[in-house]
Formats: C-alpha cells, sequence, structure tokens
C-alpha cells in the first residue's frame, strides 16, 4: 500500500487511540506485522505542544518509518501550523482528525464535529496539505447523525483538496461505538473516489478482515480495539489474507514474553509512577476471557511497583502454562 512516497509492508493500519496507541504499543504492533500505527492525536494548539503529555505522544524513538502524527484542531491557519511544526520534527505524514467522538474534542468544533460544516473541512484541508511537503492523510465518520451522513461529500472535497488517503470509520458521531459499522458507506466512499481508501470499525477477526475488504473494496483497514491485548491480530490477518488458513493461537509463553515486554516499554515510555497505572488496563485486555483472569486483577491492582506488577503478571502466565501450551479463553475476550 502507497501513500504519497511511502510504500507500506501492507495494508494494515493501527488507529490511534488516545491513551492506548503510545509509542510502546505502536512499536509492538508494527513488530507484529502492522503496515502503520498513526500517533495518539495532538491538539493544534501552540501552547499545548510543549506540555508533558503531548511530548510523550509525539516521542517516536526507535519507531521504523514512515512516521505519522495524527493532528486536531478547528482553525485552519493554526491546523496548518501544527502540520508544519510535526512535518519539521520528522512526521512523515500527517493525518487529519475528523473522527473523534469524544464530547471535549466536539465541544471545541473539532473531530467529528467538523463534519457538521463542510466548507470548513474544505478549508482545514487545503491549509494542511499547502503547508507541508509530506502527504496529508484523514480519519473521519460517516457523518454527525444519521440524519446528516455525508461521507461520500467529505470525500469529494478531500480528494480535491490534495489528502493522500481517506480512513473512513463507519458510524456516525451520534452512534459513537454502538451498533452495526456501515460497511455500505464505505463501499461508497471507495466509488466516489480515486484516493485510497482505508475501512475502519468492528474488524476483529482475520476473516471479517477478508470479509470488509472484498465487500468495500477498500485498499486497507484500520484495527483499534480489537488489538487491545492482542497486538498478534496483525500477524493473524497477514497470514490469512495471503494464505485464506488460520494461524494457531498464540503460545502462553509467547503470550507471556510480549506482555512482558509491552510492560517494560510502558514503563520506559511514561515513568515507573505513571507506568504502572497506565499498565493495568493492558494487562486487563491481555488475560480477559482467560482461566483465572477474574481473580488475578484483583490481585494486580493491588501492585504499586513494576517489580511487584511484572511478578504478578509472572505468576499468572505460569499458572495458564499449566492448562495447556496454547491461549485459551474461556468467553468472548473482547468487550466492546
Amino acid at each position: 500500500m502507497r501513500i504519497g512516497p511511502h510504500v507500506l509492508r501492507n495494508n494494515l493500519l493501527v488507529a490511534p487511540m488516545a491513551g492506548v496507541t503510545d509509542r510502546a504499543f505502536r512499536r509492538l504492533c508494527r513488530g507484529f506485522g502492522a503496515g502503520l500505527a498513526v500517533s495518539e492525536m495532538v491538539t493544534s494548539q501552540p501552547r499545548l505542544w510543549q506540555s508533558t503529555k503531548t511530548r510523550r505522544r509525539l516521542d517516536h524513538a526507535g519507531e521504523p518509518a514512515p512516521i505519522a502524527v495524527q493532528i486536531a484542531g478547528a482553525d485552519p491557519a493554526m491546523m496548518a501550523e501544527a502540520a508544519r511544526y510535526h512535518a519539521g520534527r520528522g512526521a512523515d505524514i500527517v493525518d487529519i482528525n475528523m473522527g473523534c467522538p469524544a464530547k471535549k474534542v466536539c465541544n471545541a468544533a473539532a473531530g467529528s464535529a467538523l463534519l457538521r460544516d463542510e466548507a470548513l473541512v474544505g478549508r482545514i484541508l487545503r491549509a494542511v496539505v499547502a503547508a507541508v511537503d509530506v502527504p496529508v492523510t484523514l480519519r473521519y465518520r460517516t457523518g454527525w447523525d444519521p440524519r446528516s451522513r455525508n461521507a461520500v461529500r467529505i470525500a469529494r472535497i478531500a480528494e480535491d483538496a490534495g489528502i493522500r488517503m481517506l480512513t473512513l470509520h463507519g458510524r456516525t458521531r451520534a452512534c459513537g461505538f454502538s451498533g452495526p459499522a456501515e460497511y455500505d458507506s464505505i463501499r461508497e466512499v471507495k466509488r466516489a473516489t480515486r484516493v485510497p481508501v482505508v475501512a475502519n470499525g468492528d474488524i476483529r477477526t482475520p476473516e471479517q478482515a477478508r470479509r470488509v475488504l472484498d465487500y468495500t473494496g477498500a485498499d486497507g483497514i484500520m484495527i483499534g480495539r480489537a488489538a487491545y491485548g492482542r497486538p498478534w491480530i496483525f500477524r493473524e490477518v497477514a497470514h490469512f489474507l495471503a494464505t485464506g488458513r488460520r494461524l494457531p493461537a498464540p503460545l502462553v509463553r509467547e503470550a507471556h514474553e510480549t506482555l512482558a515486554h509491552h510492560l517494560h516499554e510502558i514503563y520506559s515510555v511514561h515513568g515507573a509512577g505513571a507506568g504502572v497505572k497506565i499498565a493495568r488496563k493492558h494487562v486487563h485486555w491481555y488475560t480477559n476471557g482467560l482461566a483465572g483472569a477474574a481473580g488475578f486483577r484483583a490481585e494486580l491492582n493491588r501492585q504499586e511497583n513494576c517489580a511487584a506488577q511484572l511478578a504478578a503478571v509472572d505468576r499468572f502466565f505460569e499458572r495458564l502454562a499449566q492448562n495447556g501450551e496454547r491461549l485459551h479463553s474461556e468467553e468472548e475476550p473482547y468487550e466492546w
């Protein structure tokens, strides 16, 4: 898959998710085969660029190219300046967020709130494209609400503005993350534009990835929540798309090693104090549905330092390994 001059290893992308896709998570997903991992959303407000939170989100040390930074805002000039700032500091791709449904983002007239003002969408896209020499991409939703879907019109505005790739989450802002994804809307956008289109929403298995690509005609897929605690999903999907066969579940040993490595990376990115707290949700995701996970979570939440947290994880997986060499979920492993 190509984005401007950048040729990706495949057409599997990691969704930018605030509080999840930090450098540790992005590197892990890339290691398991994702072709691109976009940064967590960063604000276009210059006064916040030097904040600890933003600087951490822009830490791409050790990540393979291309580096993609996602920006959010509602002012064309400010968005253009943000794009120049990040491109000047190593971003190979600038991604524009017009899909975030969070109230605090929409209340600032940014994210998916922009879909209500198509003229402003056009001004922002043209300003950002004109500001930088790197490819500019757009992630958006099918509309503000089901009565005002405008995905095709936005796609045509984006194509005219010079956007190099569209990622469409198949829901309106009003839908949030509930209800089935609108693959019909993604197919309509693909048919209406020559820009590469990436399908996003409810892609949880290799089989779903194949069906979505076949049905929509999309050039790629973006996976978000299905990668929580399961970064190897990119390896599984890539193998299935190439061969039509499913890989076996990961070995318990591999899952244990992957989680331990992930935790060390989280501590490195966020520091020991914050890292222990941030790591808890990731450990919960890795272990969700596994035998003994409910009791283990209570134990995990009592651990207050890195060594104790790692030791608790070791004990859990050592017990798990006694029941078989491969992961086996007792229930649906992902809660949506």
